[in-house]
């Protein structure tokens, strides 16, 4: 994979997807990624319905819904979506390969206590370089 554009990423929405995971281990915690082009400014908890949040994730359609409604309204954009590997690594595992759909949009994966950034891009997931901000 090759390292795409330098994104940043507020501390707060590290910081956030890191305690999201924690709090919902041993389950797959997962959500939205909001902010402006290029720069992600928070992170949002959604409900994980897959049918087995052991080992899957599943974003609540109804959470997807309202942040593409607000988006359009002219609120924040929904620049991705995050997701945890409780018992993994932060790389996209091949189910994340199978679910990807080449959209451009950025994946926040955590594992280990650390979070690693990827664009869904349409050849697969490209590793992207992020810049952490402390706002």
């Amino acid at each position: 994979m090759q390292m795409g554009t330098d994104l940043v990423v507020t501390s707060g929405a590290i910081a956030t997807v890191l305690e999201f995971a924690a709090r919902e281990h041993p389950r797959e915690a997962c959500g939205l990624l909001l902010g402006r082009a290029g720069f992600i400014e928070r992170a949002q908890l959604c409900a994980n319905v897959a049918t087995n949040p052991l080992r899957h994730f599943e974003i609540d359609p109804a959470a997807l819904i309202a942040a593409h409604r607000a988006e359009r309204a002219g609120g924040e954009a929904l620049i991705g979506y995050w997701h945890s590997h409780p018992e993994g690594h932060p790389l996209p595992s091949g189910t994340d390969c199978q679910h990807a759909s080449g959209d451009g949009r950025v994946w926040a994966i955590a594992a280990g206590g650390e979070v690693t950034f990827w664009r869904d891009a349409s050849g697969g997931f490209e590793a992207l370089s992020t810049r952490v901000s402390g706002m």
